[in-house]
């Protein structure tokens, strides 16, 4: 799971904090959903927008709170639906300068926002079923629910070689490189094993005098 909470943590409080703000400030986001066609007979699009807004907030704080797979799976569908809205306002040329997603004139719609709430929303999923398999106890299925990718995105990972190329890149942009092998539900023996692991590729070698 340690891999999926930075990015899950920032999916869910990105929706609070836009679901607030919406709530706040719901106009432009009230016309981005009448440029595009969405209506509810008899719901004033700004009442929709901060009744959304107050959704999101709850959802987001929830999943912040609590870490459940219900929330978690509320977080995925928010933002399958975002991404949904942007796809419309891309396809209708709707007249939007804005995506509407933190209530007020931000950026106009974009593939970026797709390609950002569709990520947003894997990794909640991911959350989701990562959660479930812990609180039933199958700690051995958790890994399976993580995507390679975003192994590859956050770990050091693979053979050696593919790890070393990593650790150089990563140590090319940062002050420094911390190494640390998997904690979480690691029995102490295999953990030391790791870290010895660690130290064998990475310590410096000495040569005899």
């Amino acid at each position: 799971m340690s891999v999926l909470a930075g990015p899950f943590t920032i999916a869910a409080a990105l929706l609070a904090i836009g679901g607030a703000l919406k709530a706040v400030r719901p106009r432009d986001t009230a016309q981005a959903l009448t440029a595009v066609g969405v209506r509810v007979p008899g719901v004033p699009a700004r009442v929709l927008v901060r009744g959304g807004g107050v959704a999101e907030v709850v959802i987001g704080v929830g999943a912040l709170v609590t870490g459940g797979a219900v929330f978690a799976a509320l977080v995925a569908a928010s933002y399958v639906l975002f991404a949904g809205f942007v796809v419309v306002a891309l396809r209708t040329h709707a007249p939007i300068s804005s995506c509407g997603c933190f209530g007020k004139v931000d950026t106009p719609p974009s593939a970026v926002h797709v390609v950002v709430d569709g990520a947003f929303a894997v990794v909640a999923v991911a959350a989701a079923a990562v959660g479930d398999a812990f609180r039933s106890g199958d700690l051995a299925a958790m890994p399976g629910h993580v995507p390679d990718g975003m192994v590859d995105a956050y770990c050091a990972a693979g053979p050696l070689d593919k790890v070393r190329a990593r650790v150089e890149e990563v140590a090319e942009r940062a002050d420094g490189v911390f190494l640390s092998p998997p904690t979480y539900f690691i029995p102490p023996e295999q953990l030391i094993e790791y870290q010895r692991r660690i130290i064998d590729a990475f310590a410096p070698s000495t040569a005899p005098a």
